[in-house]
């Protein structure tokens, strides 16, 4: 009994020679920092951004003038900065943009500023 008692047992673990991607760990980090819902709610704004825009250019993609809505630039910016910068944006749409303005607005109260590095 003795020499059992001095006797331990070991686990051994086999490493795998494959390594981690990189986008994987990012997404990883990611979704500890922001939850699933706040993701989620990000990326439908971002499709709701891209068929607003089809829409009032009444074009398609390719032919949709450089242009680029950052969400978290507009929220580091007060409620009428938000509004200057989105119709600074849409200047050369020919077509109304208030209510595209004012839905985007809405949409995006309560969101979180990404940090930087985790951002896209």
């Amino acid at each position: 009994m003795a020499s059992e008692a001095n006797t331990q047992s070991s686990v051994m673990f086999q490493t795998s020679d494959k390594v981690a991607e990189p986008g994987h760990r990012k997404l990883g980090k990611l979704t500890v920092k922001y939850n699933r819902k706040d993701l989620q709610r990000r990326l439908n704004i971002e499709e709701w951004i891209d068929e607003q825009l089809h829409l009032l250019f009444d074009c398609e993609e390719e032919d949709i003038p450089e242009l680029e809505i950052d969400i978290d630039e507009l929220l580091e910016l007060s409620d009428e900065g938000q509004r200057l910068r989105l119709q600074e944006l849409l200047q050369e749409c020919g077509k109304p943009i208030e209510d595209f303005v004012n839905e985007l607005l809405y949409r995006i109260k309560g969101l979180r500023k990404m940090s930087g590095p985790l951002k896209k």
